[in-house]
């Protein structure tokens, strides 16, 4: 569970994240939307503990971030927009080293490691070294990396960049996975039929502010579009946020 109370964030004057309150729940997909330089990934920083907030209190499946950093992390797969991987090692090495750093046992996380490299279809290029990896393959490993530990958490930022169709559609048939297992998702995408397909319920952010919250069908009718896709509705409302804030 992700729990976000008045979360603000400042960078000098600048109000990049301003008052936002919002809580995914285990078992649930939670979409977290936005234009360019919304606050998204500002937000998910703090989350995953990389950023700490100018004040608001987040908690990861109960810990405050803040205050307990280590033992909130302890339990949060994290999938950043732009990961970093060391290419010299193996899929297998880095799956390891992440076991490691998690203090898991190998052991007990490598089953699990290959039900998901072959799922992905990456069983054949597990003991290749990264550097040989396409910049899909490099997304489906970051991912496997997430998971690899068996976090009750994950969070997300862009999880379909670089993938082909099949991927894409096998990712999103995870992630649903994933949550009937009673895992909560936080994810961000700048793709609208991928938070329509997996998402249990969205929140909109424009200028650092909350400007919708609902399930996809509740955002719909918010915007008088029941009948639209999720694609036209979010342009509609963030459109509308626009007008008000400026």
């Amino acid at each position: 569970m992700i729990e976000i109370s008045h979360l603000t964030k400042l960078y000098g004057d600048f109000v990049a994240v301003d008052d936002v309150s919002l809580v995914a729940k285990p078992g649930e997909v939670f979409g977290f939307l936005g234009p360019n330089g919304a606050g998204k990934t500002t937000t998910i920083r703090i989350v995953a503990g990389l950023s700490v907030p100018t004040s608001g209190v987040v908690k990861v499946n109960g810990v405050d971030v803040v205050a307990e950093p280590r033992e909130a992390k302890s339990n949060v797969g994290y999938v950043p927009d732009r990961p970093f991987l060391y290419e010299k090692l193996s899929g297998w090495e880095l799956l390891r080293f992440v076991c490691d750093l998690y203090r898991r046992d190998w052991k007990e996380c490598r089953p699990r490691a290959a039900r998901l490299l072959d799922y992905l279809g990456l069983d054949g290029w597990a003991g290749a070294r990264i550097e040989n990896y396409s910049n899909g393959m490099k997304q489906k490993l970051v991912l496997v990396s997430a998971l690899v530990y068996d976090p009750r958490t994950l969070v997300i930022d862009e999880p379909m960049v670089g993938l082909d169709a099949l991927a894409q559609k096998q990712v999103k048939t995870l992630l649903r996975e994933l949550v009937a297992e009673g895992k909560a998702i936080f994810l961000t995408t700048h793709t609208m039929s991928v938070a329509e397909a997996v998402c249990d319920r969205i929140a909109i952010i424009d200028r650092g502010k909350i400007v919708a919250h609902g399930t996809p069908d509740e955002l719909k009718r918010m915007a008088a579009q029941p009948e639209s896709d999720l694609e036209d509705v979010f342009l509609e409302i963030t459109t509308a946020s626009t007008e008000l804030q400026g």
